[in-house]
């Protein structure tokens, strides 16, 4: 053997024993020794304590699910135990997690390329308390200080597959959101199948889309509160939580009251590391849609007692920000059935709320609660103050304006039948409800009554204060004999109703909004019949005792009734207001002030055959919209048509209220001669003439 051979010949030979050194002196290697270097290093980059008090140790094994020669390649399997990290010098408590052991193992060949790959970790019962305080502090950010802030960030890449657990113990004191929970995590003894909890159909669906759901493992309990209302829950949980795999989805199913909603869902959450997507079947229940929005921030109207069922998917890590989809979901609001899907987008510079609802039969109550316009008992239900005093009509519940400035909404809702009651029946409802930056638009609000159309264009600016709203209505053919079926004399009518108006005001309620309101107001109601029967039909009780004093107790054809008003600061003034009948004119006059909701009328009939009307006085209705009353002024009758046509006050109004005319019918309509005369500054023909 020559020298040079010789010399390689021990060279290599050293590097073996160096190698089986090395080797041995790793597999025998004290690891506890490095234990208090390591906690002060960690100690100091997290800039608070931390600890392995117990065991460290390092197991060096082969990995037979590697396949090929790297299966013959022993990885380390690093194993801790008691390990505590503390809280920030600001918590009052001295620990934020213990672990009674932490079990992990890395891939030794991935670290040569700076890699650092551990496929899973086990965590043995874990205990986490963590805090937020109000001005936004929370004890699981932790604040890194580079040596070198011009450093170059380091090109070591950490990738952990999964986390595997069991029994836990995790408090939440999060003082910004006003939440205190306190969550238990036990195992279930037996591990019960997927399908068993969320039924064979959903189970075929998670196969068919390429994932392999885990057996429900652990027990959930959850008790405490969610911004600032009581919670309690229960639930079962998956054993592995595979935070990158989407071929194993983690399984989630639970039940759980907050306040007064009821949630219950079961399915699945997939790559929670890359907030990747959630998959479940959701049912909530509960006083109020608008009670939501503190729990999910999703703005919604108020209502009555609802729920639903439907599916809920989500795609967390989306470029246009997280999404969210309730889909075919069915349920009861009040007495009304609802259909449809929502999406939620989290965008910028608001998220946005868009889908379609239906409705097959909606109840006309049912609406109330949108316009604060239910009982008191019924917001005190809902978790609304009850605020309606008992003198008033106009509902003074005030709209939730901050609400409508956080979110986007386009939403298209149908109502394919509407009940209100079978005196007045509503045919239909259908709305596009579009919220922009605080501005709710209703275009259109549309309305099937009784064989017409009620078509309204409504706009409601939040973002001033207070709010400003403009509303513009128009009825067309609203049929007589459809408007009151129980009524004989209409049966056979060729009549209608039709009327426009055009409103604005400032205000946070309808109250308010129609006592500072401003506009105009017509209507034009031909070919109909009237009697005390049909004022009691309406609920009209002051109408019952005026056509009893005009009219006796007969029923009396209506050729025209004609009305104008003007509003200003929400004060409505008869401009024209006149009703012609088969016997007689009965002119109107004077105001409803909808600020302090006061009636200040004056009805004065002129009779078109002798003795047909015994009245001798007008009279009047005073008082307010609740309690209305009517009696005789202490007057004589006047002739009001003829000051009228002196005052040359009826020509503008008449004109004006021309446009609303429509044939009934093949009929002659019997408003357009009235009408005529007086925009030609002539007051109807009576007798007196």
């Amino acid at each position: 053997m020559t020298r040079t051979q010789k010399i390689m010949s021990w060279t290599l030979a050293s590097l073996v024993v160096l190698l089986a050194v090395l080797v041995l002196v790793i597999v025998f290697f004290d690891w506890n020794r490095i234990k208090p270097p390591l906690n002060a290093k960690v100690s100091e980059e997290l800039h608070r304590p931390f600890a392995i008090n117990g065991n460290l140790a390092v197991v060096w094994q082969r990995e037979p699910d590697e396949g090929g020669w790297r299966a013959w390649v022993p990885w380390p399997h690093v194993v801790a135990e008691d390990l505590t990290l503390g809280n920030p010098d600001w918590s009052k408590k001295p620990q934020m997690v213990t672990l009674k052991r932490v079990e992990l193992r890395i891939s030794p060949l991935a670290l040569l390329a700076r890699h650092v790959v551990i496929p899973r970790i086990d965590l043995t019962e874990p205990n986490a308390d963590l805090q937020r305080l109000a001005d936004g502090r929370a004890n699981w950010t932790f604040t890194f200080d580079p040596k070198d802030p011009n450093a170059e960030p380091s090109s070591w890449v950490v990738d952990m597959g999964a986390i595997g657990f069991d029994k836990g113990h995790v408090t939440l004191d999060d003082q910004s959101l006003k939440t205190q929970l306190d969550v238990l995590i036990d195992p279930l003894g037996k591990p019960i199948p997927f399908s068993e909890i969320v039924g064979d159909k959903a189970a075929k669906t998670a196969l068919d889309k390429g994932g392999a759901p885990q057996d429900y493992a652990f027990a959930l309990k959850v008790k405490g509160q969610y911004h600032a209302q009581q919670l309690a829950g229960q639930g079962k949980i998956g054993g592995l939580l595979a935070l990158q795999d989407a071929a194993k989805p983690f399984p989630l199913q639970a039940q759980v009251k907050i306040g007064d909603t009821r949630v219950e869902l079961a399915g699945t959450l997939t790559d929670p590391l890359n907030l990747g997507a959630l998959d479940l079947r959701l049912k909530l229940a509960g006083a109020s849609l608008g009670n939501l929005y503190p729990l999910t921030g999703v703005t919604l109207p108020d209502s009555p007692p609802y729920a639903t069922d439907g599916h809920l998917s989500a795609k967390l890590h989306d470029a246009a920000g997280a999404q969210f989809r309730y889909d075919d979901f069915n349920g009861k609001i009040g007495s009304s059935d609802i259909h449809g899907s929502l999406a939620y987008v989290a965008s910028q510079p608001r998220p946005k709320l868009t889908g379609t609802l239906v409705s097959n039969q909606l109840l006309f109550a049912d609406l109330a609660p949108l316009i604060g316009a239910d009982s008191n008992a019924k917001q005190q239900a809902r978790g609304g103050a009850s605020k309606q005093p008992a003198d008033k009509v106009l509902p003074v519940e005030e709209f939730k304006t901050d609400r409508w400035r956080v979110m986007d909404a386009d939403v298209e809702f149908t109502g394919k039948r509407i009940v209100h009651s079978e005196k007045l029946p509503f045919n239909d409802l259908y709305t596009h409800v579009v919220l922009t930056d605080g501005v709710l638009s209703l275009q259109p609000l549309r309305f099937g009554v009784a064989g017409g159309k009620l078509d309204a264009q409504v706009r409601l600016d939040g973002h001033t204060e207070p709010l400003e709203g403009q509303a513009k209505l128009t009825a067309r053919g609203f049929k007589l004999k459809q408007l009151f079926p129980t009524f004989e004399p209409m049966k056979t009518s060729f009549g209608e109703l039709n009327g426009d108006a055009d409103i604005s005001g400032r205000g946070n309620s309808v109250a308010k909004l129609l006592g500072s309101a401003n506009g105009r107001l017509k209507m034009l109601i031909n070919d109909g019949a009237i009697s005390r029967e049909l004022m009691e039909l309406a609920g009209l009780n002051v109408g019952n005792y005026i056509v009893g004093k005009v009219f006796g107790d007969k029923e009396v054809k209506i050729n025209c009734a004609a009305a104008d008003f003007d509003i200003k600061t929400g004060l409505a003034t008869t401009r024209l207001f006149v009703f012609d009948t088969e016997n007689s004119i009965v002119y109107i006059d004077g105001s409803a002030n909808m600020a302090t909701e006061q009636l200040d009328l004056t009805i004065t009939p002129e009779s078109k055959g002798w003795r047909l009307i015994s009245l001798r006085s007008p009279l009047y209705v005073r008082g307010t919209f609740s309690k209305p009353d009517a009696g005789v002024k202490a007057v004589p009758l006047m002739l009001r048509g003829a000051g009228m046509v002196a005052l040359g006050v009826i020509a503008a109004p008449a004109a004006g209220l021309l446009a609303l005319i429509a044939p009934s019918g093949g009929e002659p309509n019997q408003c357009a001669p009235l009408l005529e005369q007086m925009k030609a500054g002539k007051a109807p023909k009576t007798v007196k003439d």
